[in-house]
């Protein structure tokens, strides 16, 4: 495994980490407790240390699978982010909560489902511009800081993009972006890998396999189950991506890597990426993820 320094910060997260929406139960199966723990044991055996999550996968679901694992393990071995804004209704359901007085409740309802008594990195969740520009918010979460209840405040941005929010991270705190970015969407390269050097914020690539798409396991045609978060995606544009992905397995994977390795290490060329954060159905794709970091020249 490697490591990078996620901005300013100071934490060294390994350049791989864990996303766990999967595990809130919208990704076609439910997890146990025993499917987490083999998950989190696959991730700490391959030196990952992050985990991130959020408190709407699930109602706060993913985070107390997580919460249960890290009270029988080291919790010092786990980077753990989380996220906040959501109240989860149901499978793909979400309602806005952005308030100050909301989030306060997120946070003390996601360190109870985490078993901890800080999360090291406390994440705004995909809201809007308008939503960021509540000064009271931003208040509350540095007196929270300043209480110890968080490390760190993090910005995860709209799939739509806001450069906005990237201008105007320093301003309220916040010291990482997490960004949709991968190879077939390279819209951050333009949007925030700017703002992310001059104001010295760490990159967490989410979707880093495009939802699988660049795993390299599906072909165009692939119709995906209305059960899942892919089977609310439009078909056309699924099919267009799938044919640039065979275009770009042919053209540029090396013989012999598995396209999902190169997927992941071709996000982390940028030294401003820290970290990827793909998801896992098991402990063999953490196995497989993990040794992307094989593929990313040292630093």
């Amino acid at each position: 495994m490697r490591y990078r320094i996620l901005g300013s910060t100071g934490l060294r997260v390994s350049v791989v980490g864990i996303g766990t929406w999967q595990f809130g139960g919208e990704w076609g199966r439910e997890y146990s407790q025993p499917d987490v723990d083999a998950i989190l044991d696959q991730g700490r055996d391959s030196g990952i240390n992050l985990i991130d999550t959020a408190e709407c996968y699930g109602d706060h679901l993913s985070e107390s699978r997580i919460g249960d694992y890290l009270s029988r393990h080291d919790r010092s071995h786990w980077i753990v982010a989380t996220k906040f804004g959501h109240h989860f209704n149901g499978f793909m359901s979400r309602d806005d909560r952005f308030s100050a007085a909301d989030v306060l409740a997120q946070l003390e309802g996601s360190l109870r489902a985490l078993r901890v008594d800080r999360v090291d990195l406390y994440q705004f969740h995909s809201g809007s511009d308008a939503l960021f520009q509540d000064a009271a918010l931003w208040e509350m979460l540095a007196a929270q800081q300043r209480a110890g209840k968080i490390g760190h405040l993090g910005i995860s941005i709209l799939g739509k993009g806001s450069e906005w929010q990237a201008r105007q991270a320093r301003e309220v705190g916040a010291e990482a972006l997490q960004v949709i970015y991968n190879r077939l969407d390279r819209r951050p390269e333009q949007l925030y890998f700017s703002h992310a050097q001059r104001d010295q914020l760490g990159i967490l690539a989410r979707v880093p396999l495009a939802s699988g798409l660049l795993s390299g396991k599906y072909s165009p045609g692939t119709k995906f189950p209305v059960t899942e978060v892919r089977g609310s995606f439009d078909a056309d544009k699924v099919d267009r991506d799938l044919a640039e992905v065979e275009r770009i397995r042919r053209t540029e994977v090396p013989a012999g890597i598995p396209m999902a390795q190169w997927a992941l290490a071709w996000c982390l060329k940028s030294p401003l990426v820290s970290a990827v954060i793909p998801g896992c159905k098991d402990a063999d794709q953490v196995r497989s993820n993990a040794a992307a970091a094989e593929l990313v020249p040292g630093d």
